[in-house]
């Protein structure tokens, strides 16, 4: 997998690790990162669900929280 490299402001980063309960930097911006992501996912499901009364969609279930 490709690595990033990005500059965060330390205190945020403090911030989420704290609020995650995660022990490094990396750690905090993956589980934002996923978080992020999975929020997608369950949104994608309830418009679906709302514009597909019957339930036929392609929307893979969000990947349980991770961390």
């Amino acid at each position: 997998m490709a690595k990033v490299n990005i500059a965060l402001d330390a205190e945020l980063v403090v911030e989420v690790m704290v609020l995650a309960g995660v022990g490094s930097p990396q750690d905090a911006v993956e589980a934002v990162v996923r978080d992020y992501i999975a929020r997608g996912h369950r949104t994608e499901a309830i418009v679906a669900d709302r514009t597909d009364p019957q339930g036929r969609h392609d929307v893979l279930p969000p990947e349980p929280p991770q961390g």
